[in-house]
């Protein structure tokens, strides 16, 4: 094979849509470099205990390959995996694939109009256009705690689970009560014989209604337009729960009496309770979906430290307080780099402008794909681009719609390659603030929305409806095309 016409880094979501996208117009010269041995990103990586959605399937799923046979309302890891491979294989998208290729340099070739892409194993392509898949919850964030190489025992990220290490009647320590752990807890908690679930901030969790979904209701779905019509429907309901986000915090209150409910019903320790209270405006970290993490937390085996972890030892852990809490294995859910994700990478575009000068005061692009003075690469699930309350599936959808309007205003201009001008980037990232900024995410709350200044990198401040609208076109006017 010779030298790509297109190259899509990872194998995800993004990655997957992109390719399936691209042939459906007529794109056949490209390559998915994937760094791991198989596809699935997110869904490949994460294994731990309970891993699955936490957007209803029907709704976390491509638009044009619609699953009625899903076993439950929230997928679990396997099948979500499995659906992807099922995608890949079905629009013939697998043979475009390199495994093991990890890309460490993106160089842009001023005289060429192209790029150079390097992999770990020194090979180097070029290619015309680049877009990045990789994602933003695939590098585990590993909190700062004195002493944490000491620990002596088995110790793994949620991400990165030992499935080699028997939990059965040992002294469990887990540090972190995001997304993740929520649903991992209540499934090591029977078998562990002590659980010690370190908390920094508690999250707002409300009930997750996932109920099986039998073969009579997948006989019904498969009807025509039944998938699609679930679908819809589960569309605008996630859009409404954006009212909140995207209009007026105050609109916040039915979903804060939900949680409170929620956590009143199942915890009826008032001590504990409290303790599992969050103290900041819902919706400013993410808002969680469990029903059974409540009810773990209250087991006899099972003790919740809120005092803060000041050090780990070589069979403890140190909370702030002074207490020393003995641990056979220690499992972190603490996350991932989202925000520094791609300010890491070796990225250089044009006259040898490095991505780190250009997101110097900030990460930032327009409409999160493209980035002035990098022309033809593209981003998927770029900054702002994510959500708090519908499926970044659709984010995906209609990013990849745009790249490719981006590919055929080149052909049809004969251009080489495009730049967004720095006028229309910064026109959009000024409308971008000044919707983002007074919103519920800069309540004061620290999350991973959030680069190290405090400034939301993150989440789409709108809803997904307006994103689509907005992208549907390209306008050339804020491109700058380079012949």
């Amino acid at each position: 094979m010779g030298e790509p016409g297109l190259v899509i880094i990872g194998a995800g979501f993004g990655g997957i849509g992109m390719a399936i996208k691209l042939k459906a117009a007529g794109y056949h010269d490209f390559v998915i470099l994937e760094k791991a041995d198989d596809l699935g990103g997110t869904w490949r990586d994460n294994t731990y205990p309970g891993c699955a959605c936490d957007i209803p399937s029907h709704m976390y799923s491509y638009s044009f390959e619609l699953n009625p046979d899903w076993s439950r309302m929230f997928a679990p890891q396997q099948e979500i995996w499995d659906y992807l491979r099922a995608c890949a294989d079905k629009y013939a998208v697998t043979p475009h694939i390199r495994y093991g290729k990890r890309v460490t340099a993106l160089d842009y070739d001023d005289a060429r109009r192209g790029w150079s892409v390097t992999t770990d194993d020194g090979t180097t392509l070029r290619t015309n256009a680049v877009v990045s898949a990789v994602g933003a919850l695939h590098i585990p964030k590993y909190p700062e705690i004195a002493g944490r190489t000491a620990f002596r025992g088995p110790a793994f990220h949620s991400a990165e689970w030992d499935h080699s290490v028997d939990l059965t009647g040992k002294r469990v320590a887990v540090i972190g009560t995001g997304a993740s752990a929520v649903q991992f807890v209540p499934r090591i908690a029977p078998s562990a014989g002590h659980l010690t679930v370190f908390q920094r901030t508690p999250p707002w969790i409300h009930p997750k209604v996932d109920p099986a979904l039998s073969p009579g209701l997948h006989r019904i779905l498969r009807l025509p337009g039944l998938a699609r019509t679930v679908r819809d429907g589960l569309y605008w309901l996630l859009e409404t729960r954006g009212l909140g986000f995207a209009a007026d915090p105050r609109l916040m209150k039915p979903q804060r009496k939900l949680a409170l409910d929620h956590l009143r019903a199942q915890v009826p320790d008032p001590d504990l309770r409290r303790r599992l209270t969050p103290d900041y405006l819902i919706g400013c970290k993410r808002i969680l979906y469990s029903s059974d993490y409540y009810p773990t937390l209250t087991r006899e085996n099972v003790e919740l430290v809120t005092d803060g972890t000041a050090e780990i030892r070589e069979h403890s852990i140190v909370d702030a307080a002074g207490a020393e809490h003995p641990a056979d294995v220690i499992v972190y859910g603490t996350g991932f780099k989202v925000v520094d994700a791609l300010t890491d990478q070796h990225i250089v575009g044009r006259d040898g402008l490095k991505i780190q000068d250009a997101w110097r005061d900030g990460v930032r692009a327009y409409y999160g794909i493209a980035t002035t003075g990098f022309p033809n690469l593209f981003f998927l699930l770029g900054p702002n681009t994510g959500l708090g309350h519908n499926s970044v599936v659709f984010m995906i959808e209609s990013q990849v719609r745009y790249i490719v309007n981006c590919l055929r205003l080149l052909s049809r201009t004969g251009a080489r390659a495009l730049d967004v001008k720095p006028g229309a980037q910064r026109a959009f990232n000024r409308r971008l603030r000044r919707r983002l900024d007074p919103l519920v995410w800069n309540a004061g709350c620290s999350s991973w929305y959030l680069d190290e200044h405090g400034v939301n990198r993150t989440i789409w401040p709108g809803f997904t409806f307006e994103y689509w609208a907005r992208t549907r076109k390209v306008q050339p006017g804020a491109y700058e095309l380079i012949f």
